[in-house]
């Protein structure tokens, strides 16, 4: 089966591909793969060191200003010109779209070329190109069973969760440590920002760790994302051994089996890790995206006890104190948030995805 993939910009779109493209050559060796994305995304990165081709088209997200929708409509047809011939050229048996501006015209141009399409959504609030064309895909696949009900009418509908969750379930808590070189028998607290790190919580945390909060005998595993690591590290120039700074960890499910509680964004591929281990989380969501999604996405954890919404407006280095504080004492707390959690992790999804892709096929 020859598998063309498009999706990027953020690791949202990218991770849960990159699990789906390893299950299929882990299902058959034979398998061909192909990804399309944009040459300014964390995608042309990513992709190559995980050992997959990947061919950029011009793409941009949509933006508001007049000069800058001519360029995206000038983007979108040139990208919808270079996905045409990768198609022709490349022949694929489906056509995966996993959202995103990017998705956009490999999608459209799979459509009018009558290639069969899945689509992929990760957020349990729909993004506008997986809204565009879930009436005239093959398959529409959700990370989350409530957003059926987001869906356009006649949109072909499955649950399958999301495929990254299927990589990281079977890590344990002990691999984990013995990863980030962390004794089992100790607290530990991740903080992190999503894929491309998050400047207030970066703030936040840094006025947190200034005035000593972080409790004692408790590790921190503390991830500002690249553009911000040398702003954090100049601001926190004295930090005890047990906080463990890093710019980014390309190993974060070990460290979120590591963890005891995790306080992060609420990206899609993010819960999808947390859930499928089971991880107390407090959730920050980002206002700063399309449809504030990240919040809808908390929302369903924090429903069902997995997890404590805090929106960024209500950030502070002293909430953070006090949440920290609370769940840390109450282990038996963090326990039912953890079960609750893993009972909304799908284990299975890179399988699930994988058959509807084989179904639709040709």
């Amino acid at each position: 089966m020859k598998i063309l993939i498009g999706g990027g910009g953020t690791g949202g779109h990218i991770y849960p591909a990159l699990a789906l493209a390893r299950h299929a050559l882990a299902k058959d060796s034979e398998t061909e793969i192909l990804f399309v994305g944009s040459a300014a995304g964390l995608e042309n990165k990513i992709i190559p060191a995980s050992g997959f081709s990947l061919v950029t088209i011009p793409a941009r997200g949509f933006q508001r200003s007049f000069k800058q929708v001519g360029l995206t409509v000038k983007n979108f047809f040139g990208g919808l010109r270079c996905s045409w011939k990768v198609i022709s050229d490349y022949r694929p048996n489906v056509v995966l779209g996993t959202g995103g501006y990017v998705a956009a015209p490999l999608v459209l141009s799979a459509l009018l070329k009558r290639f069969p399409v899945v689509l992929h959504e990760q957020n349990a609030l729909p993004g506008l190109v997986n809204r565009w064309f879930a009436p005239f895909a093959r398959r529409v696949c959700l990370s989350f069973a409530e957003t059926e009900k987001r869906m356009p009418f006649f949109s072909k509908t499955i649950f399958t969760g999301n495929p990254r969750a299927s990589e990281v379930s079977a890590l344990s808590r002990q691999e984990g440590c013995r990863h980030l070189d962390l004794d089992p028998g100790e607290k530990n607290l991740l903080i992190y920002g999503g894929s491309r790190g998050a400047q207030k919580l970066n703030r936040v945390v840094i006025a947190y760790l200034k005035n000593d909060f972080l409790p004692e005998g408790v590790n921190l595993i503390y991830v500002t994302g690249d553009i911000y690591y040398r702003e954090v590290a100049a601001e926190l120039t004295r930090l005890p051994a047990r906080v463990k700074l890093y710019s980014y960890l390309t190993e974060m499910p070990e460290a979120l089996a590591a963890a005891d509680l995790a306080v992060t964004r609420s990206g899609a591929t993010t819960l999808a890790e947390i859930t499928a281990l089971g991880v107390p989380a407090l959730l920050v969501p980002s206002p700063n995206v399309v449809n504030n999604h990240q919040y809808f996405n908390a929302r369903l954890l924090s429903d069902a006890g997995a997890a404590v919404l805090i929106e960024e407006k209500d950030f502070d280095h002293r909430r953070l104190q006090k949440e920290i504080n609370r769940l840390l004492a109450e282990p038996l707390l963090l326990k039912q948030m953890s079960r609750q959690s893993r009972q909304m992790g799908v284990t299975d999804a890179a399988e699930k995805l994988y058959r509807c892709l084989q179904e639709v096929a040709l």
